[in-house]
């Protein structure tokens, strides 16, 4: 198989239908490139279901409404959709990438009066990194560009153009020689990495970021829902950086990334410990479970997207 996502064999749903994966294509005057209006989502699936499915295809949509946009495909025509395009791939394990735009009608800041699009792409991947394959942990450096305020930008919502900073962060941390970015909300406080939620474990507490204009990640939520499973006490709240030299684990996680240990963040060094390789096996579980396309940890998605875009 090509390496190149534009030329490869198989099919994308596109709006309604199969359509054979090189004749999938969009105008170059559609506006979502010009003005970062697209939504997606990133998905995976595994043996054959995607992992909690619902509550992805909800938060699609709860983006959309962000960006005052509805997709015009109902949840559960979304997950059908997804269902169909993976079966037309032959696939049992992969990456899925939904994806909702503004058309070609009208080219300028306002939308009005395009169409909505809407896309769902899979293609076969296994898990990109774990401690099996980093036994030291992922290499992290601290973003200069920080999370922007909800004064600034619905960070809720999964958008495109929202990952610009991201995309600048990430390339400049690999080119630096680290694995990663975390960035700093526009207060001064911890936030996310580039693309993964993090989590650090401070005397034996699991402590995380509250969720203040950055995604609550669908893993995020796994991984809560499996720590206070097993009893650990979980804090969703503040965290500054200089939190960082008391952690004694550090782990990011995400849809495709999973569940990913930190060997170090600039000057702070630590050791995949027995939390994270703890969630890693329960992860690993959760997953693969009967009811895996389900809402699960996530059943709040819904009412939440409907607040924020109210």
């Amino acid at each position: 198989m090509s390496l190149s996502m534009h030329d490869r064999d198989g099919f994308i749903w596109l709006d309604g239908k199969l359509v054979p994966w090189r004749d999938s294509q969009v105008h170059v005057l559609t506006h979502a490139l010009h003005y970062g209006s697209a939504v997606f989502e990133g998905e995976r699936l595994y043996d054959g279901r995607v992992f909690r499915l619902a509550a992805h295809s909800q938060r699609l949509i709860n983006s959309a409404r962000m960006l005052d946009y509805e997709i015009p495909w109902s949840r559960a025509e979304i997950e059908e959709a997804t269902r169909a395009v993976v079966r037309a791939n032959g696939l049992t394990a992969a990456y899925i990438r939904p994806i909702a735009w503004r058309g070609s009608e009208v080219l300028g800041v306002s939308a009005i009066g395009t169409t909505v699009h809407l896309a769902i792409a899979p293609w076969a991947q296994e898990s990109r990194l774990s401690v099996q394959a980093r036994p030291a942990g992922i290499d992290v450096t601290l973003a200069k560009y920080r999370r922007p305020s909800p004064e600034s930008a619905p960070g809720g919502a999964k958008a495109a153009g929202l990952y610009l900073i991201c995309g600048i962060e990430k390339d400049r941390a690999l080119k630096a020689g680290f694995d990663d970015a975390l960035m700093l909300d526009w207060k001064g406080d911890l936030a996310e990495s580039t693309g993964a939620n993090v989590f650090l474990v401070i005397d034996g507490r699991l402590v995380t970021p509250a969720p203040d204009n950055f995604l609550d990640g669908i893993t995020r939520r796994a991984v809560i829902g499996m720590a206070r499973r097993r009893g650990w006490t979980v804090e969703e709240r503040v965290v500054k950086p200089a939190e960082l030299s008391t952690a004694s684990e550090v782990f990011l996680c995400g849809s495709a990334a999973e569940i990913v240990p930190v060997g170090s963040i600039d000057g702070h060094r630590y050791q995949p410990g027995p939390v994270a390789r703890t969630l890693i096996e329960d992860y690993h579980a959760l997953v693969r479970a009967p009811d895996a396309e389900g809402f699960g940890e996530s059943a709040h998605l819904e009412q939440v997207g409907r607040s924020m875009a109210a």
